[in-house]
């Protein structure tokens, strides 16, 4: 299995910071008019209190790297993505994010052997409070294979 010595590693805790301007440009640029993301007095109004991100604002988090698994710059395939919160992300904070790579397997395709790597990405509050939890799988054909595996 592609990475397999990896599986369960993690990279250190990274600090990013959910910043008001970020998340303005972020909201106008996938073109979602929520004022829960621009407008401090309707979301100070609105049932969280404050300025909030849209859902798939992790999506520009570092979240470090887990040490000595690097992936090649081109050629992978995005197979999916979900994220899933235990509350909203407040515009202002700051949260410590990591990933992890949860799996790996092999599948045979109809162009050969694909690589599947299932990576975990976490955001917490700086006390450790998990704010939200992805789940990334990433494809790699065979021809990237070959590359990696040289």
């Amino acid at each position: 299995m592609l990475y397999e010595e990896f599986v369960g590693c993690r990279s250190e805790g990274v600090g990013n910071l959910v910043e008001k301007g970020a998340v303005r440009k972020f909201a106008e640029a996938i073109g979602d008019p929520s004022p829960l993301y621009t407008d401090e007095r309707a979301a100070r109004e609105s049932r969280h209190g404050g300025l909030i991100a849209p859902p798939t604002f992790p999506r520009t988090f570092d979240y470090g790297a887990v040490p000595g698994l690097e992936l090649p710059p081109a050629g992978l395939i995005h197979g999916s993505h979900r994220i899933d919160y235990e509350r909203p992300l407040f515009v202002g904070e700051g949260v410590l994010c990591r990933v992890e790579l949860e799996k790996s397997y092999d599948k045979e395709g109809r162009r050969g052997l694909l690589g599947f790597l299932l990576f975990e990405r976490t955001g917490e509050t700086l006390s450790g409070e998990r704010i939200f939890t992805t789940k990334d799988t990433v494809v790699v054909t065979e021809a990237v294979r070959k590359v990696i595996e040289g």
